[in-house]
């Protein structure tokens, strides 16, 4: 048990900091807290002590505000940061080296009694602030949650899960990443902020410019060879520059 705890110590303090010392860590980090109480309340849960394994969660819940049903699974070294307010659900798994953020829910969508309901969390999952994982399906190893996502589906590994509802951004082959952010991102928040919707729609008015630049040059083209065109009357003078920012 003591081998566990510094353990859960030392990797709170390589992923947090300002946490300054063991001691800082464990007497004032309530994310800690919470998994002691949920290993008591896990034993009393598998040992068939139901009503027992849910009273210790309650327990914990009140000194911690964080909601750890005790027949959910967790793993070594994950950090519940902050932690008010997370919610994880009776069938959740959650796998070493994760970490969550303040407000998740790892929650179910599903009345039926006996199935998977809640999320699985593969090996150093981020999950970001306010982030609501809904569902029993699979969230790849290293993937990330951005703050106030909304996930309903899987997320592959490696990728990022931004959004309401959550759109899936995949890592692209040969695409570089500094040493740091492969092994740690705040919040799930990436470098570049990699949202697959704002990158269509730059696309999108990139590919209206170029279009706009082969037209101008085909009806000067025309001109030249004396054929006249009927201009259209502009309705709104195009700026891409202006539309580029809204988007941002």
């Amino acid at each position: 048990m003591f081998s566990r705890l510094r353990e859960d110590i030392a990797s709170i303090i390589a992923r947090d900091p300002a946490a300054r010392n063991g001691w800082e860590v464990l007497t004032c980090y309530p994310g800690l807290h919470a998994l002691i109480v949920h290993r008591w309340a896990h034993a009393c849960w598998i040992a068939d002590f139901k009503w027992l394994g849910r009273f210790v969660s309650h327990i914990g819940r009140i000194l911690t505000g964080i909601e750890i049903h005790p027949g959910a699974k967790i793993g070594h070294r994950v950090f519940i940061d902050h932690g008010f307010g997370v919610v994880i659900g009776e069938t959740a798994e959650i796998g070493d080296d994760c970490t969550i953020y303040q407000g998740v829910t790892l929650g179910g969508t599903s009345l039926n009694k006996g199935m998977k309901r809640h999320p699985t969390l593969g090996r150093g999952v981020i999950i970001g602030a306010g982030a609501q994982v809904l569902g029993g399906f699979m969230v790849g190893e290293g993937a990330k949650i951005g703050s106030n996502a909304v996930v309903l589906k899987e997320v592959p590994a490696g990728a990022t899960a931004i959004g309401n509802p959550a759109r899936i951004v995949v890592k692209q082959a040969g695409r570089q990443e500094s040493a740091a952010a492969r092994m740690f991102a705040a919040y799930g928040v990436t470098p570049n902020g990699d949202d697959p919707l704002t990158k269509a729609l730059h696309d999108l008015i990139n590919h209206a410019v170029a279009q706009e630049h082969q037209i101008d040059l085909i009806l000067s083209a025309l001109k030249g060879s004396g054929v006249l065109c009927e201009k259209l009357i502009e309705q709104h003078k195009f700026d891409p520059e202006h539309l580029n920012k809204l988007v941002e």
